[in-house]
């Protein structure tokens, strides 16, 4: 057996740890940038409503309770709100995924005239701020005869640009020779659609539905603006209202209300993270 020292890798230069060292801080800065005002909103919901009071303000609970939850419970219709949340959310969110997949395949699959024209415009509306069309949608609105149902909030958003464009990317992303073998076999659009081309692009749906679903969950504006005399309709947003009086603002059950109202998104994303990453990785495959 030789005695001959066996080489050695030379280590990382300095200057390369320093860079490293230097952007673990910097992304543990920003993590915890992002991380401290939900921590800050479950830290208050469990103060008393002296304690948040208190100037300084402490940085977490002297005296946790739990007695919040109960109050914001009891102090609003909080299973109503829930339940008109999560039904106008659904019929949104399947409204999207219907019309999406529709739009989508005549795009990506069927030739027609004008067809790269229209899907640029059809993009070109999201440059266009919400509060634009704010007024001339809620004008529409009440010249159906539809403020204050909820039809108001549903229609309106069941369909989307964004769910269009993603689900395009995804249907050219499917190989052409699977529409051609499928039309020699006789397949029509709708049956191509349905039995090929969704169940390959489950992922996409995966990310349109959620996305969708988020933002029907977290809307304010569009259900303040056409849900203003019947209280039964109200979304769980502007049940946060209720705590917001002349008298003031009782943080302590403001921030006991918003963590029962982000914790069902919250479990969702954590569910399909794996989906929505998936989908936007594969979004930009062809096109």
């Amino acid at each position: 057996m030789s005695d001959t020292p066996r080489p050695t890798l030379p280590g990382r230069p300095w200057r390369q740890r320093l860079a490293d060292g230097l952007t673990y801080l910097a992304l543990l800065v920003g993590g915890l940038a992002v991380a401290f005002p939900f921590y800050w909103m479950i830290a208050t919901s469990l103060k008393t409503h002296e304690e948040t009071m208190r100037v300084p303000p402490t940085l977490y609970p002297l005296a946790p309770t739990l007695a919040n939850y109960a109050k914001v419970w009891e102090a609003a219709p909080f299973a109503r709100y829930f339940a008109n949340t999560v039904g106008v959310a659904l019929c949104v969110t399947l409204g999207v995924l219907i019309t999406s997949s529709l739009a989508a395949h005549a795009f990506a699959r069927i030739r027609f005239s004008g067809s790269q024209a229209i899907f640029v415009a059809l993009l070109a509306t999201l440059m266009i701020p919400f509060e634009v069309i704010l007024i001339p949608d809620y004008i529409l609105i009440t010249r159906l005869h539809w403020e204050d149902t909820y039809l108001a909030l549903i229609v309106p958003w069941m369909a989307s640009v964004f769910g269009v464009f993603l689900m395009r990317q995804f249907f050219l992303g499917i190989p052409t020779e699977l529409w051609e073998s499928a039309a020699l076999d006789g397949c029509g659009h709708l049956t191509y659609l349905f039995r090929i081309a969704l169940p390959l692009a489950r992922p996409g749906l995966s990310v349109v539905a959620i996305v969708t679903f988020l933002g029907s969950w977290n809307a304010l504006l569009w259900p303040l603006v056409v849900v203003t005399r019947r209280p039964e309709i109200r979304p769980i947003q502007l049940g946060l209202a209720v705590f917001t009086t002349e008298f003031g603002v009782y943080s302590h059950l403001i921030m006991t209300a918003a963590v029962l109202t982000i914790l069902p998104v919250v479990v969702l994303f954590l569910l399909a993270q794996r989906q929505f990453v998936e989908s936007i990785a594969r979004t930009g495959v062809k096109g």
